[in-house]
């Protein structure tokens, strides 16, 4: 399935477009430009951001040339969309503080090298607008009684505040914009939320009333979870794409916690992951279901904050709550480390579990297991070793040692490793050298 109308309604990123004729026709040409704007009314984005930012990453990904519009203009009018009161107006010094940020997060998802993509900051030209002209030559084209019909600004009017005058304007603001990036980077297609249906209809309005020409709108739907939740929303607040304030592993455990009917859709939509894979998951319970969120929290993960975090949340959960096997029959494209079955115990660890080198020479001599537990770590001190193997805790190659004195020796080494354990949750191999 080639057709990229197909591959995102299949995943799960469309909810309605304009011109459906003409618009799988249209994507049909190599030289698609496509956009989506992002406002910056905080210095990070959401996981309630996440469906723009992966649709435009899939629109790449299939050879098409992606715009990231950065709304330091609209930010400063703020967007009536899908809000029942006024926002707060930001100052220009906040606004540019949450564009530093709002770029590096975009940057993990699409690709702005080589001229791949491209990330724009709308302000280069609307902060340069004259009012006069611009009521003249764009206004003219917008009839109130059609903005006042649109669900964003209808929403506001029925509010008890009402709707502001400042953002009254704000949909003329965002049609300008397209018909901007039409004149510039020959830009037909914008992307959005459902929440931005008139503002994308009005851009498409504009570019056909002042170039005669025809533009075209995706519209995703809005993502909530199956109990009806809006997504990103938790107890402690919003999850963010921003590491310092969600860290990756919170973020991990965001995922992790999916609700089971939600895993195969959250897979669709939040990776990469081939759609023949993910449909076998909803046929899944129990165990293997808990591993495919954890290749959920994994990719996902991965995705926003890179591989080297991806894989110390992962080390770090399965420190924390055990290990969860993730056979390799589940999800096989996912680079998750996976789980193997080890000695007579059927111990499962992953095959990426902490390890040390040791010479085979220091183990015909022997090493007190107090020592060796202390010196790979599973044990601050020598004295909290010794405590931890007279309360039982640890264990050696699946079995539970007895004596804290007990000298780990070459005749311990199975297939050239040894394991060691503390506690339920903790691992580490011993990979010994000849």
């Amino acid at each position: 399935m080639n057709n990229i109308i197909d591959i995102l309604y299949e995943r799960g990123f469309i909810e309605n477009t304009t011109h459906d004729k003409e618009l799988s026709r249209y994507l049909v040409d190599e030289n698609v430009t496509c956009y989506i704007g992002f406002d910056p009314t905080a210095s990070s984005l959401h996981v309630g951001s996440l469906v723009p930012l992966m649709s435009l990453a899939y629109m790449q990904k299939h050879g098409y040339r992606p715009i990231a519009l950065i709304g330091g203009g609209t930010g400063l009018v703020g967007d009536p969309s899908g809000k029942t009161e006024t926002r707060q107006l930001l100052n220009s010094e906040i606004i540019e503080e949450n564009i530093c940020g709002i770029k590096v997060q975009i940057s993990r998802f699409i690709d702005f090298s080589e001229g791949k993509a491209i990330l724009l900051n709308n302000a280069d030209w609307l902060s340069q607008l004259g009012y006069i002209p611009f009521l003249r030559d764009i206004g003219r084209h917008f009839s109130v009684n059609r903005m006042i019909r649109a669900e964003s600004y209808k929403m506001r009017l029925e509010a008890e505040e009402g709707l502001n005058f400042i953002e009254f304007n704000y949909m003329l603001l965002q049609a300008y914009d397209f018909l901007k990036l039409f004149d510039k980077y020959g830009c037909r297609l914008q992307l959005g939320g459902s929440d931005q249906w008139g503002n994308i209809v009005a851009g498409i309005d504009l570019v056909r009333r002042m170039r005669h020409e025809t533009a075209f709108g995706i519209i995703s739907p809005l993502i909530t979870t199956s109990n009806g939740e809006k997504m990103g929303k938790t107890a402690k607040g919003a999850v963010w794409l921003d590491p310092k304030r969600t860290m990756p592993y919170d973020y991990y455990q965001y995922w992790i916690n999916t609700d089971d009917r939600d895993v195969a859709r959250f897979l669709a939509l939040f990776t990469f992951l081939p759609m023949v894979e993910i449909k076998k998951i909803e046929k899944l319970s129990g165990a293997d279901l808990n591993s495919a969120k954890t290749v959920l929290a994994f990719e996902a993960t991965l995705i926003a904050h890179g591989d080297k975090e991806a894989l110390k949340a992962y080390h770090s959960a399965q420190t924390d709550f055990g290990p969860r096997p993730v056979p390799k029959e589940i999800l096989p494209s996912s680079s998750i480390p996976r789980m193997v079955i080890v000695d007579l115990k059927t111990e499962i660890i992953a095959d990426s579990t902490p390890c040390t080198f040791i010479d085979e020479d220091q183990l015909k001599v022997g090493i007190p297991a107090f020592k060796l537990f202390h010196t790979v770590g599973l044990a601050d001190t020598s004295s909290a070793a010794r405590r931890l193997i007279a309360q039982g805790g640890a264990y050696l190659n699946g079995e539970r040692l007895e004596l804290f004195d007990y000298l780990i020796t070459d005749s311990d080494i199975n297939n050239m490793e040894i394991l060691l354990k503390a506690g339920k949750k903790r691992f580490h191999k011993l990979k010994v050298k000849k």
